[in-house]
């Protein structure tokens, strides 16, 4: 094992991302999730990592949302964080899970007061007929919910865990023979170790 590897691929990542929190400029939490609908059309789109542990990579969204709707359908995904000042690349995959609803309610009280007001004004990736619709339902919900008032969780806002069953970690290195190290979760719960061509 190099400075780059570790028995333990939640470890590795852990140092990777405490790495970027210090040398990203905007961002280092952000990845990203790649679904698939049930027909196997895919898309992806830009979140941001709320938790990374050993029980998986946490996210939180409207469950209504586009992304939503494929986890239910197919509750696949990958993940892929990319920071460019580091040259380094993780990508993940596995199985996602909806986390409890008091886990999703701890942290949706944990959002400031504009973002929480937004979950409820927002109908996330429906059609919208303009930009000033929007801000009105906000400020309706600003009026119902107060600033200082404790603002209920939405039923449909929710948190997610991918559960990996694959971890690769990428580095540059010159010449493009960049190293490429995947872990794969065996059916003991151990992680093997294949280190890929570049």
């Amino acid at each position: 094992m190099n400075k780059h590897t570790s028995d333990d691929p939640i470890t590795l990542f852990q140092e990777w991302l405490d790495e970027a929190e210090k040398q990203e400029i905007n961002d280092h939490a952000a990845m990203s999730l790649a679904t698939c609908s049930k027909d196997g059309k895919p898309s992806i789109r830009m979140m941001l990592l709320k938790q990374a542990d050993h029980n998986g990579f946490k996210f939180h969204t409207n469950q209504e949302s586009q992304k939503g709707c494929e986890l239910h359908k197919n509750p696949y995904a990958a993940l892929c964080f990319y920071w460019k000042s580091l040259r380094k690349q993780v990508r993940i995959e596995g199985e996602v899970k909806i986390v409890t609803t008091q886990e999703a309610e701890e942290y949706f009280q944990n959002r400031p007061y504009e973002r929480q007001v937004g979950a409820w004004a927002s109908q996330q990736s429906r059609p919208l007929k303009s930009r000033e619709y929007l801000e009105e339902k906000i400020k309706d919900f600003q009026i119902k919910y107060p600033k200082g008032s404790t603002i209920p969780c939405p039923e449909y806002w929710v948190g997610y865990r991918l559960v990996p069953n694959t971890i690769e970690f990428w580095w540059d290195n010159p010449d493009r023979l960049h190293d490429r190290l995947k872990y794969t979760k065996n059916n003991d719960g151990n992680w093997d170790i294949t280190r890929l061509y570049p």
